[in-house]
């Protein structure tokens, strides 16, 4: 296995690009900050001074009706499941149509 400066040797060089520690961050707003990249320059549209879910501002513009559909939906399940029967009420009604039939075959 090869040590330490051996692996150095086996770099390209000046295939990789350089890297600034102080670049300059400007947002649409007019704030400003460093940090580090490979662009010397970076101009951005948001930042996290203006960006509505750090600022608190962000509303849910829901066009497409989709929360209430769901809802919709999940209230014609809950009004058909206190409709319907459960298996013990049917199981219990099928049997009582059995042995109405079986004493009505028996008296005749």
């Amino acid at each position: 296995m090869p040590n330490h400066s051996s692996l150095i040797i086996l770099m390209q060089k000046k295939i990789h690009p350089e890297y600034h520690t102080d670049s300059k961050v400007t947002c649409a707003c007019g704030n400003t900050f460093t940090t580090g990249s490979v662009l010397k320059e970076i101009r951005v549209e948001l930042c996290s001074k203006c960006h509505p879910f750090y600022t608190g501002k962000q509303k849910f513009v829901d066009t497409a009706r989709r929360v209430e559909k769901f809802q919709e939906r999940a209230d014609k399940k809950t009004a058909a499941s206190t409709a319907r029967k459960g298996k013990k009420v049917k199981k219990a009604a099928v049997t009582a149509k059995k042995t109405a039939a079986k004493k009505a075959t028996k008296k005749a």
